[in-house]
């Protein structure tokens, strides 16, 4: 049952809210003054909260004001008989959900309590798709290999230096990447993801700068790149190794100056973006080839990490197994398989050429071929050759 809380000063609008909206099957406590609503908010949770404005003491602004810091997340919605548009406007900049002048209309005091129950949901649903998601990209492992990633990766976060991952394929230089992104004070912005392998040179440009309307025969609208969709938080360049040298030299113009041209485009446009590369290649080796700009490497290298095999961390391997069985038993809808110890021991001998990516797909596999509980023999059935 959703909980609200009436702030007013007036019994007889306390008890007449309080019956109306317990006919509304909704749960009500009140309070007759602005600090014992206060005690209530930090005693109990609430879904909204209806303050009056005009009151002795502490004014309903001065209430609003402690609810947001106290709990931020709760709708407060104004109610006053001295309304005027000033105090309106002030409230809704103060970060009310929205104010009712006296005497109260039911039917809109109902419409908006509802609406802002809508609100709650939505923020109570959001925080548990980012805990989902969050949890999605954990990463995993108490080995020293790791926890060496974790800690400069916690320690650079707050900053806005770019940071160049390296490491194999399928060690999760992603993870590491969202980590950067979520423990920074850009966490609120978009973290997005450029796979630059994966887009042909002549399209990498678009897809970073954007385009305008007749840039080239298939441009028939204006479009906005990466670059500028990530303004205001974390541009993540995987495989950087693979770009094109004309590629290379606009993200370094764009690095430099904070200010991108889409193709086809002559007006430079500003962007506030950090930027996190990553790569599997050996980047020196490519600029001795001519393949990659030294002065790129250098922009983009502030902070280097280097992401370890799987085979460097192999202690890690049960606490990535139970993991993976958590979360791919939780994507199928199955009860939790558990694994054996002599079946743990053996998947710290497979020689891991594929990393993490590797690891998961053969529990995923175990996990569909095998029986409640995974043992040894499952192990070198499934998981290939044993080192």
């Amino acid at each position: 049952m959703s909980k609200i809380l009436v702030i007013d000063d007036e019994r007889s609008i306390r008890s007449t809210l309080k019956d109306i909206l317990e006919y509304e099957k909704y749960q009500v406590d009140s309070a007759e003054d602005g600090q014992q609503g206060i005690d209530l908010v930090r005693k109990n949770e609430y879904d909204i909260v209806l303050c009056d404005i005009k009151m002795p003491g502490m004014d309903g602004i001065e209430v609003l004001e402690k609810i947001q810091i106290l709990a931020p997340d709760v709708p407060v919605v104004m109610i006053s008989g001295h309304g005027n548009i000033d105090t309106a406007v002030e409230s809704i900049k103060k970060g009310a959900f929205d104010y009712i002048e006296k005497p109260l209309d039911l039917n809109r005091l109902l419409i908006t309590i509802r609406n802002a129950m809508d609100k709650s949901n939505l923020i109570t649903e959001t925080k548990v798709l980012k805990k989902k998601v969050n949890k999605k990209y954990a990463i995993v492992g108490n080995s020293e290999a790791i926890q060496k990633v974790i800690n400069m990766a916690d320690r650079v976060a707050p900053t806005d230096a770019r940071v160049l991952i390296t490491g194999s394929n399928g060690t999760g230089k992603e993870l590491v990447a969202r980590r950067l992104h979520d423990q920074s004070n850009r966490a609120p912005g978009p973290f997005v993801e450029v796979n630059c392998a994966a887009i042909p040179s002549e399209l990498i440009e678009s897809e970073l700068f954007g385009h305008e309307k007749g840039a080239f025969t298939s441009a028939v609208k204006q479009r906005k790149g990466k670059f500028e969709q990530a303004t205001g938080g974390t541009l993540f360049l995987d495989e950087i190794g693979d770009m094109s040298l004309s590629a290379q030299a606009k993200v370094l113009r764009a690095l430099q100056e904070s200010f991108i041209t889409r193709v086809g485009g002559d007006k430079p446009i500003k962007v506030d973006v950090r930027v996190v590369a990553a790569t599997n290649k050996n980047l020196s080796a490519e600029i001795e080839k001519t393949n990659f700009r030294e002065d790129l490497y250098h922009r983009l290298s502030v902070i280097l990490i280097h992401v370890p095999t799987l085979n460097e961390r192999t202690e890690d391997i049960p606490d990535l197994a139970n993991h993976f069985i958590k979360q791919i038993c939780g994507e199928y809808g199955m009860p939790e398989k558990t694994i054996s110890e002599e079946a743990l021991e053996k998947l710290k001998h497979v020689n891991w050429t594929g990393n993490i990516r590797e690891f998961r797909n053969v529990i995923e596999r175990l996990i569909i071929l095998g029986d409640k509980s995974i043992t040894a023999s499952d192990v070198e059935t499934f998981a290939g050759p044993i080192r």
